[in-house]
Protein backbone atom coordinates (compact mmCIF):
# COMPACT_ATOMS: atom_id res chain seq x y z
CA UNK A 1 0.00 0.00 0.00
CA UNK A 2 3.13 2.35 0.71
CA UNK A 3 4.29 2.53 -2.78
CA UNK A 4 0.99 2.07 -4.67
CA UNK A 5 -1.73 3.83 -2.34
CA UNK A 6 -1.60 7.01 -4.61
CA UNK A 7 -2.92 5.24 -7.21
CA UNK A 8 -7.05 5.45 -7.19
CA UNK A 9 -7.16 2.39 -9.04
CA UNK A 10 -4.58 0.31 -7.20
CA UNK A 11 -5.97 1.54 -3.88
CA UNK A 12 -9.44 0.31 -4.19
CA UNK A 13 -8.43 -2.98 -5.63
CA UNK A 14 -6.08 -3.75 -3.15
CA UNK A 15 -8.27 -2.58 -0.08
CA UNK A 16 -10.93 -4.89 -1.91
CA UNK A 17 -8.59 -8.00 -1.85
CA UNK A 18 -7.54 -7.04 1.62
CA UNK A 19 -10.89 -6.89 3.27
CA UNK A 20 -12.31 -10.07 1.02
CA UNK A 21 -9.97 -12.10 3.23
CA UNK A 22 -10.81 -10.25 6.92
CA UNK A 23 -13.49 -12.51 7.53
CA UNK A 24 -12.01 -15.32 8.48
CA UNK A 25 -11.65 -12.87 12.27
CA UNK A 26 -14.80 -13.90 12.23
CA UNK A 27 -14.75 -17.60 12.08
CA UNK A 28 -11.06 -18.64 12.79
CA UNK A 29 -9.87 -16.31 15.79
CA UNK A 30 -13.23 -18.24 17.96
CA UNK A 31 -12.57 -21.71 17.31
CA UNK A 32 -8.95 -20.82 17.98
CA UNK A 33 -8.97 -19.30 21.05
CA UNK A 34 -11.75 -22.22 22.35
CA UNK A 35 -9.39 -24.69 21.07
CA UNK A 36 -6.63 -22.76 23.09
CA UNK A 37 -8.62 -22.08 26.70
CA UNK A 38 -11.03 -24.60 26.24
CA UNK A 39 -14.65 -24.42 25.98
CA UNK A 40 -15.90 -23.71 29.70
CA UNK A 41 -15.75 -19.91 28.60
CA UNK A 42 -15.98 -20.08 25.15
CA UNK A 43 -18.55 -17.46 24.46
CA UNK A 44 -17.02 -14.75 26.92
CA UNK A 45 -13.88 -15.30 25.40
CA UNK A 46 -15.77 -14.95 21.61
CA UNK A 47 -17.31 -12.04 23.13
CA UNK A 48 -14.19 -10.35 24.26
CA UNK A 49 -12.42 -10.78 21.12
CA UNK A 50 -15.25 -8.86 19.63
CA UNK A 51 -15.08 -6.07 21.95
CA UNK A 52 -11.12 -5.56 21.46
CA UNK A 53 -12.22 -5.39 17.41
CA UNK A 54 -14.71 -2.02 18.04
CA UNK A 55 -12.30 -0.73 20.90
CA UNK A 56 -9.74 -1.01 18.40
CA UNK A 57 -11.74 0.57 15.43
CA UNK A 58 -11.52 4.01 18.35
CA UNK A 59 -7.97 4.08 16.96
CA UNK A 60 -8.92 5.53 13.50
CA UNK A 61 -8.84 9.07 14.62
CA UNK A 62 -5.04 9.08 16.43
CA UNK A 63 -4.22 7.42 13.23
CA UNK A 64 -5.43 10.41 11.26
CA UNK A 65 -4.18 12.55 13.13
CA UNK A 66 -0.12 10.57 13.16
CA UNK A 67 -0.79 10.37 9.30
CA UNK A 68 -1.17 14.25 9.31
CA UNK A 69 1.58 15.04 10.82
CA UNK A 70 3.89 11.96 9.84
CA UNK A 71 2.39 10.39 6.68
CA UNK A 72 1.15 6.98 6.60
CA UNK A 73 4.18 4.99 7.00
CA UNK A 74 3.89 5.98 10.44
CA UNK A 75 0.82 4.67 11.00
CA UNK A 76 1.77 1.13 9.01
CA UNK A 77 5.21 1.44 11.46
CA UNK A 78 2.90 1.67 14.41
CA UNK A 79 0.45 -1.06 13.26
CA UNK A 80 3.16 -3.27 12.69
CA UNK A 81 4.59 -2.60 15.77
CA UNK A 82 1.86 -3.88 17.29
CA UNK A 83 1.72 -6.97 15.20
CA UNK A 84 5.02 -7.73 16.11
CA UNK A 85 4.34 -7.02 19.75
CA UNK A 86 1.16 -9.36 20.01
CA UNK A 87 3.41 -12.50 18.13
CA UNK A 88 6.49 -11.67 20.71
CA UNK A 89 3.42 -12.48 23.61
CA UNK A 90 1.65 -15.67 21.53
CA UNK A 91 4.77 -17.05 21.83
CA UNK A 92 6.57 -16.02 24.77
CA UNK A 93 3.37 -15.79 27.01
CA UNK A 94 0.36 -17.74 25.91
CA UNK A 95 2.29 -20.75 24.34
CA UNK A 96 3.88 -21.58 28.05
CA UNK A 97 0.23 -21.39 29.51
CA UNK A 98 -0.87 -23.91 26.82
Amino acid sequence: MSQVGSNPVTFVLVTALYFGVYGEIFSLFPATQGDTFGSKYAAANAGMLLHRKGAGSLLVPVAAIIAKNHGWGAVFTVGMSFNIIAALMALFVLKPCA
